[in-house]
């Protein structure tokens, strides 16, 4: 039996579900100097704050997967039997 995890992280009164765009700027933030003034835009949050916020709630692990390997995991969810959903 095939179980699918999906990642959804809370900041404020938002819910954002992990999907490969989410992983590819989280990459980013990991691998350079990219602010959370940027993440914020990114991802439409209010501020700084809340990009913050968001950062520090995403498990080190999903931060650091190449969003090529994430979408492929995440096609797997098509088929699988059933769908888990983890809320941080």
């Amino acid at each position: 039996m095939s179980i699918c995890y999906k990642y959804v992280i809370k900041v404020g009164d938002k819910e954002i579900e992990i999907d490969d765009r989410i992983v590819k700027i989280l990459n980013i933030y990991a691998k350079t100097e990219m602010s959370l003034e940027k993440i914020a835009e990114e991802l439409k949050l209010s501020d700084w704050m809340e990009a913050y916020e968001f950062v520090k709630k995403v498990p080190a692990w999903i931060m650091w997967t190449p969003s090529l390997i994430w979408r492929r995991e995440m096609e797997q969810c098509i088929t699988a039997k059933e769908v888990k959903i983890i809320k941080i």
